[in-house]
């Protein structure tokens, strides 16, 4: 490989169930490639069955940077990752091989290549007497107060997303701006070359079978005892941030009885299916990608394959 143009970062992009990790893995064996996961649930050490985590001994065949890092009660946003992936991608280069993000976390993909909003970081404490504060008497006095301080944002967000809102008033109330005005200056520096492959089957029915097949065989494999096992331990609370990935409230649900099985199977395909459906809307964004029929793997290999040599032997 030639060092002087070793710049180059491979993004592996795609929807959920679309044989990303799988081809992924195989290109490992052939590439000097650094595996860079790209997923918020993978973070997680304790989440295995529910998130697809690739198993142990894929992971000792192809390790992949940013897989079981933090614990379901630590708190890992975009600018976490952000940081962390740059971090790896330099690491990479800087031992001449290739970084190659793979993973289904769109915005996280976005952040490297378009920057993020300089915004102070998340303060528990701030966002403490903000509820006790405002939420007290009705669920809509932190949309009302947001509407009074930054309409513009209260506009662009859903009166029930408690999340954004209260995101957008602890931005305020740190530091003195609306979070619609510092939104408006990114971090973008991201000085590598880029080279965007999407991989996805030819139409929604495939992708959907693959999807409640998925979804099938991880009931199989014991998704319903991993969650068990995690709402067994003294941490455990259905709000620590791990339990926002697709399904495990919906398993948290069933174990506890308020839903049958049936309807926590058909809550988390609905909630998955959903997932997908963002994931595509986020790809229409990207520029410049080669596409991938998920079907074809070998095929995808072999095109990889080709793309790259072509760059370092330009």
């Amino acid at each position: 490989m030639n060092e002087r143009k070793n710049n180059i970062v491979i993004f592996l992009m795609g929807p959920t169930a679309s044989n990303k990790t799988k081809l992924a893995i195989k290109l490992n064996k052939i590439l000097p490639i650094d595996l860079i996961s790209v997923d918020s649930g993978l973070v997680y050490k304790e989440l295995n069955i529910g998130t697809a985590k690739p198993n142990a001994d894929e992971l000792k065949r192809a390790p992949h940077k940013l897989i079981n890092i933090i614990s379901i009660t630590d708190n890992y946003c975009v600018n976490s990752f952000r940081r962390d992936a740059l971090f790896e991608i330099k690491n990479s280069i800087s031992n001449n091989r290739i970084p190659f993000l793979v993973g289904g976390t769109m915005f996280y993909y976005s952040s490297l290549i378009n920057g993020l909003s300089i915004l102070p970081s998340r303060n528990d404490i701030i966002r403490k007497l903000i509820l006790s504060k405002f939420s007290l008497n009705s669920s809509n006095n932190l949309y009302k107060q947001l509407m009074i301080i930054d309409p513009i944002s209260a506009l662009k967000i859903h009166p029930n997303d408690l999340q954004r809102i209260l995101r957008a008033l602890e931005v305020y109330y740190l530091s003195g701006k609306k979070i619609s005005d510092l939104t408006k200056f990114k971090n973008n520096n991201f000085p590598y070359k880029t080279l965007k492959f999407v991989i996805f089957p030819k139409n929604k029915k495939i992708l959907h079978k693959k999807i409640e097949y998925r979804l099938r065989k991880m009931l199989s494999c014991g998704f319903q005892e991993e969650v068990e096992n995690i709402s067994s331990k003294v941490f455990f609370n259905k709000s620590i941030p791990g339990m926002k990935c697709v399904g495990y409230k919906n398993m948290y649900n069933y174990i506890l009885g308020k839903i049958s099985y049936k309807d926590m199977f058909y809550q988390t395909l609905i909630s998955t299916k959903k997932l997908a459906k963002n994931q595509m809307t986020w790809l229409k964004k990207f520029k410049n990608c080669f596409f991938l029929d998920s079907e074809k793997l070998n095929f995808s290999i072999d095109f990889i394959y080709k793309i790259i040599n072509e760059f370092f032997n330009k």
